[in-house]
């Protein structure tokens, strides 16, 4: 990512922020991103990844590391006590849909349980100003009308879809009842440099050419959705715990879009394109079950009230996406 703004870097910088998954694939861009503004960071970790970015770019060396897991609510409390935390990025999460459809009890305790030990946590400790927290365009389920608005319901079925409509609705409560200055923001699905979750369409897409190989789509190819590169979406928490200054914006949610869906099949063919294997046809496996057709966000009110806008085309973020992974998988 480019050098943080000098407004922005003047926000963070000093700033006390704590941030739950730091080792994912959001967290580790949005840890490295706080660092580079200033801020001083504080990341739980469960478990310890040398493959993820946060560790094998460094960036860990320049955190304080609280070993732990967001289903310990003394754990949390302490963390946010000790460190005089400020800013809370809970972005924590077992994210894989797959995932959760085999084995949903893990899932329903880390995305409901793991949510509101933080809720919990925060409110108890009084130097936590601002609490943004990560939810999912999943969290509307399936609506007859897209795209997806946020004063939508949230009717999450499928045990995923579930877990994020009830952290969203946990943050909400938490606001409602105890004042928790909290924010949602809900987003379609994230790429970049670093996701090594290869059973997801950007990254497996990738290394399937790479190694000269037919890329797969586990579905029928036809399901739409959004997706949004990691450094958009890190200017997007970024700008909107910063309007949290603004607690007449507490307790709300805010989708993050580029509004321009697609096919699964699309973005494989817009991956193929920009990689110059055009002749290498996906293989077509639907397989899928449990998964919504359609599912993309209008980002009207996050640009009319947050003045955010993504910054990437989806070319150049592929483009940057696969000369990671190149890199990356040569190594």
């Amino acid at each position: 990512m480019s050098d943080p703004s000098a407004t922005t870097a003047q926000y963070w910088r000093g700033r006390r922020v704590f941030v739950t998954g730091c080792s994912g694939l959001l967290g580790s861009w949005l840890t490295r991103e706080l660092l580079d503004a200033g801020a001083e960071v504080t990341g739980l970790v469960r478990d310890w990844v040398p493959s993820s970015r946060l560790i094998a770019e460094r960036t860990v060396d320049r955190m304080a590391v609280v070993r732990g897991d967001i289903e310990d609510l003394d754990c949390l409390e302490r963390s946010l006590s000790e460190y005089e935390i400020q800013n809370v990025f809970h972005l924590a999460a077992q994210a894989i849909v797959g995932t959760a459809n085999r084995n949903p009890l893990p899932t329903l305790r880390t995305n409901v349980a793991g949510s509101w030990n933080v809720f919990e946590a925060c409110r108890r400790v009084p130097s936590v100003l601002a609490v943004v927290v990560a939810s999912s365009d999943k969290a509307y389920g399936a609506a007859d009308g897209l795209p997806y608005t946020e004063d939508m319901p949230l009717e999450g079925r499928h045990p995923y879809d579930v877990s994020k409509s009830c952290t969203d609705l946990l943050a909400r409560t938490y606001h409602a009842s105890y004042g928790l200055g909290v924010c949602v923001t809900r987003c379609g699905n994230f790429f970049g440099g670093g996701d090594l979750n290869f059973s997801r369409i950007v990254p497996g897409t990738i290394r399937s050419v790479l190694e000269g190989r037919r890329p797969v789509i586990r579905s029928d190819g036809t399901m739409l959705r959004d997706y949004i590169y990691v450094p958009d979406v890190v200017g997007a928490y970024l700008a909107l715990a910063e309007a949290m200054e603004d607690p007449g914006i507490h307790g709300e949610a805010f989708n993050f879009s580029t509004e321009s869906p697609l096919t699964v099949l699309q973005l494989t063919e817009r991956i193929l394109r920009v990689m110059g294997r055009s002749d290498l046809q996906p293989a077509i496996l639907n397989q899928v079950k449990n998964e919504i057709q359609s599912q993309y966000l209008s980002a009207a009110k996050a640009r009319e009230r947050l003045g955010w806008a993504p910054r990437y085309s989806l070319e150049m973020a592929l483009a940057e996406t696969v000369d990671w992974y190149r890199s990356y998988l040569k190594s």
